[in-house]
């Protein structure tokens, strides 16, 4: 009888394919390897394909589409529930052929190659930003052990490390050299990422929808470039909410008995975006409350809360905005108002 749901359970070298019948009868059990996946489901009727989103995801989601078959992805988080009992690969895709056939099952949607090309680059300046936070910490805790303290930023390190090195007499000559060798990897992995954002700047420059949120107060171009390539077709989303709540920009929700009970942001969805839009939000936030003027509505949140606070609320609000020009395709206007 014809598959008409596949679960696929990815991984790096064998993959587990679970498949049902219109009927919900299991019709088919079996183990692939990397390089018969294509083959298989070349000869498969076009089908529903159910993956975890993870490692490939999209990729192997592409692929799929191209042969004819319907394919979407889900958060791993969502499938776990439907494992039965002992987690192992045919489990997984079994409960992979059962969450893709739920009505209310929420899909991830899926990326195509020019959008994980720019996310790559996102992710390495990432990556080099982050060694070069911690080879200019250890630059820092190396001298702080001779009694040389310096003070915390990059620039200091970068600059002022040399004349502390020249004018230490007392430091051996081998300790000065490897504090060189280290200088000299710190302005490599800056200059490596200065050139991947370059990258990023260019690529920015050349999108519509990129170059219409970098309009949005807290919004640069790295942030507008990460927001498109990570979100796509912002019509998946129903509303501005429900995109902040994916970023994870909302209080999490503890309610029972109709007393509704807000904790703090949940911190679920994509780290890296609301990282992005919590700094730009802090920005906004500074020049608020230090400009003149009345400021609105933020300016009256930073003087009865906590700054973080008043920076997450902006977040979120940029966040919403950001759905909706991109949702709407409309440019942004700083004296919108909704009608009422």
């Amino acid at each position: 009888m014809q598959v008409t749901t596949v679960g696929l359970d990815l991984a790096k070298n064998f993959f587990q394919v679970h498949g049902v019948n219109a009927h919900g009868k299991v019709v088919l059990r079996k183990q692939l390897r990397r390089d018969q996946v294509a083959a298989f489901f070349v000869n498969l009727p076009p089908c529903l394909v159910g993956m975890e989103a993870c490692g490939s995801a999209h990729y192997w989601a592409r692929k799929l589409q191209s042969m004819g078959h319907t394919v979407k992805l889900m958060a791993p988080q969502f499938v776990k529930p439907y494992v039965k009992s002992n987690k192992n690969d045919v489990a997984d895709a079994e409960a992979i052929c059962e969450a893709v056939a739920r009505p209310s099952m929420r899909f991830v949607p899926i990326k195509d190659i020019e959008q994980q090309s720019v996310l790559a680059l996102h992710r390495a300046r990432q990556g080099f930003v982050k060694a070069r936070t911690s080879q200019a910490n250890q630059i820092r805790g190396l001298l702080g052990e001779y009694g040389i303290v310096v003070p915390k930023g990059l620039a200091h390190v970068t600059g002022r490390v040399p004349c502390l090195l020249d004018e230490a007499t007392d430091l051996p000559g081998t300790f000065k050299q490897l504090i060189t060798r280290l200088l000299d990897h710190l302005k490599e992995l800056d200059r490596q990422a200065a050139e991947i954002e370059k990258e990023i700047r260019t690529w920015h420059r050349t999108n519509d929808a990129s170059q219409r949120l970098e309009k949005i107060p807290g919004i640069g171009p790295l942030t507008a470039s990460a927001l498109v390539a990570t979100v796509g077709d912002a019509k998946h989303f129903d509303s501005g909410r429900q995109f902040a709540a994916w970023i994870g920009i909302v209080p999490r929700q503890h309610s029972s008995g109709g007393k509704p009970t807000l904790l703090g942001i949940s911190k679920r969805g994509d780290a890296y975006l609301r990282t992005l839009l919590t700094h730009g939000a802090r920005s906004v936030l500074y020049r608020t409350t230090q400009g003149p003027g009345a400021g609105g509505w933020l300016r009256e949140l930073a003087a009865r809360r906590h700054p973080n606070i008043a920076a997450v609320a902006q977040a979120n609000k940029t966040a919403r905005i950001a759905w909706a020009l991109l949702a709407r395709d409309r440019e942004f206007d700083p004296g919108f108002a909704a009608a009422a």
